[in-house]
């Protein structure tokens, strides 16, 4: 049962990142913009019962969770902390397997060094930053010089991250792949 270790606002105001002394994943990510997306996920299922709670994203010490703008944070703060500090901690075991299944597997070799180098310029200069903030962005794909990409947490429903971070992302990027593009879904 992981415990709250701290709570921090986010750039986004209708977003607040959660910060736990256990881990609920190890470096499984959970995202979802939805109650019908959490399926599953008895944790993303709980928070989504909460009135107000419009997304969910956690990974290993902390979640997010993003709400419509309409609730107070005092009091929605303190009916979010119950389900997280019901869920169980992470089973490393279980993570290890999830992990197994990556949508590379069915990319040329190529295009698998191009993912894997850009995804390296990602964990390096982009991905700290936005995990700093309570979200993270992840390729969905990459189809010739486009790639897709899928804002998660407080960057999801964020102004900046589909104008500003979207831009950035894409110029850093051109430093190893001068003809790519970049669009969020």
């Amino acid at each position: 049962m992981p415990k709250i270790a701290d709570i921090e606002n986010t750039p986004n105001p209708n977003a607040l990142k959660f910060i736990l002394k256990e881990p609920l994943t190890w470096g499984i990510a959970h995202s979802y913009d939805n109650a019908g997306q959490a399926g599953d996920d008895p944790l993303a299922a709980a928070l989504f019962a909460i009135e107000h709670v419009t997304n969910v994203f956690y990974v290993d010490h902390w979640i997010t969770v993003t709400q419509d703008g309409a609730a107070d944070w005092q009091e929605l703060k303190r009916k979010i902390a119950e389900p997280i500090r019901s869920a169980p901690a992470a089973d490393e075991r279980s993570a290890q397997l999830a992990a197994t299944a990556r949508p590379e597997a069915e990319m040329s070799e190529d295009d698998r060094a191009r993912l894997d180098r850009i995804n390296d310029l990602l964990d390096a200069e982009i991905r700290p930053y936005l995990q700093g903030d309570g979200g993270d962005v992840y390729v969905l794909s990459l189809e010739g010089n486009k790639l897709t990409v899928h804002y998660q947490g407080a960057c999801g429903s964020c102004p900046s991250s589909l104008s500003g971070t979207l831009a950035g992302i894409e110029n850093l990027l051109k430093s190893i792949e001068p003809e790519i593009e970049v669009v969020a879904e």
